[in-house]
């Protein structure tokens, strides 16, 4: 069986930056087995696989070790191929997914991502993730899925180099680090090796917590985030009720075909 296979760099202007994602259409699913054996085979932390629906399309989200429920930059990478390869001609696209269903439309030379907003409750940090870094975070707030630590400045994220073996052992999908900045409102970095990806470049999915949270912290709905992780990514966020816009550029990388 041949199927055809696209990466893109997503929250990014140009090759290189960003984060890159596979997204491989499908007219109906695979076995999940085989679609995990492509995302580990594809190496990157996510591969995203759709199908057409009545409505539009159900997306879903493997990185090399799991399933996830929820990814930001593969999306955008997803609608992006469905723009610009795939001839979608309207200018708005839901997806239905395990996160229930997301609307991804373009605007003004951005692909704009309507997720849902979570929140984050403070908590004691657990003794593996303190155990990971350092020195320690000025807080620690745990959301659906991940725990988010809160520190000083964008120097100390900056600065970061966890252990990524105490991290496995934390019982979380991911660790969020982020600071105010001089520059943008703020920055984060993303550490999740429990499903394989020990730092994710730019991550949409945890923005679904820092967005609430930095809008709260500096009274503002409209904000500029980077990720500053070395491939680094711009985020163009919005916080909209209970839902948050996350908007970004994607460029093709590479288009071919998978043989399985």
């Amino acid at each position: 069986m041949k199927l055809t296979i696209y990466k893109a760099d997503a929250f990014a202007e140009k090759a290189f930056e960003g984060n890159p994602a596979a997204v491989v259409p499908l007219q109906e699913w695979l076995p999940n087995s085989l679609m995990q054996q492509i995302a580990m085979e594809n190496n990157l932390s996510e591969t995203a696989f759709f199908v057409p629906t009545e409505s539009g399309f159900h997306i879903r989200w493997f990185t090399p070790k799991a399933e996830v429920k929820l990814c930001g930059h593969a999306t955008l990478a997803t609608a992006h191929v469905l723009f610009n390869h795939l001839g979608f001609t309207g200018n708005e696209i839901s997806f239905d997914s395990l996160s229930g269903v997301l609307k991804v439309t373009r605007e003004n030379g951005l692909i704009i991502l309507d997720f849902p907003a979570l929140t984050a409750t403070k908590t004691e940090i657990p003794v593996a993730v303190a155990k990971a870094f350092h020195f320690a975070p000025k807080a620690c707030f745990k959301g659906r899925d991940d725990y988010m630590l809160i520190f000083e400045n964008e120097q100390d994220i900056l600065s970061l180099q966890p252990d990524f073996q105490q991290l496995v052992n934390a019982q979380t999908r991911g660790v969020i680090c982020t600071s105010k900045s001089e520059k943008y409102d703020f920055v984060s970095r993303f550490f999740a090796p429990a499903v394989g990806v020990n730092e994710d470049p730019v991550t949409g999915s945890a923005h679904t917590m820092l967005i609430p949270f930095w809008a709260e912290k500096l009274d503002k709905t409209e904000m500029m985030a980077k990720q500053v992780s070395a491939r680094g990514g711009i985020l163009h966020c919005k916080l909209a009720g209970d839902r948050v816009k996350i908007g970004g550029k994607a460029v093709t990388f590479l288009t071919g075909e998978i043989t399985v």
